[in-house]
């Protein structure tokens, strides 16, 4: 099986998890996931997260955050970017999500940066999710 988008496999396995309050969702893991989901939980909306390796191949866990009662931190999940039609911006253009209580992540020639960073570092690039 191939899979023509991983960071939208990557986000639907998060929205999913978060939907049916599960602790703890694994996916396969690649750097580029890994530094999404070190974003994620900078910005408090996951647990954390750690890559672990199962009969040769590597296991992204991600451990899912809840509030009290089990509210959902996560409100919602944006794919932006797709194979079909990517989005990029310039560094004026950075999208800010919810008034600055989300979080926007790009992909740019610095690494894989949330809005702010990107902003801070004067770069653009391509808009991945955004996360509220």
């Amino acid at each position: 099986m191939s899979m023509t988008d991983p960071i939208a496999d990557m986000l639907t396995r998060i929205r999913n998890a978060n939907t049916a309050r599960i602790r703890v969702v694994g996916m396969p893991s690649s750097k580029f996931k890994v530094e999404v989901a070190r974003l994620l939980a900078e910005g408090g909306f996951i647990g954390g997260s750690e890559v672990i390796e199962e009969e040769g191949k590597r296991t992204l866990r991600i451990r899912m955050r809840y509030g009290p009662k089990g509210a959902r931190v996560i409100k919602g999940l944006k794919r932006v970017s797709k194979p079909g039609m990517r989005k990029y911006v310039g560094k004026d253009e950075v999208p800010v999500v919810m008034g600055g209580g989300g979080l926007t992540i790009i992909s740019t020639s610095k690494g894989v940066l949330t809005g702010s960073q990107a902003v801070d570092a004067g770069t653009g690039g391509e808009v991945l999710c955004y996360v509220w």
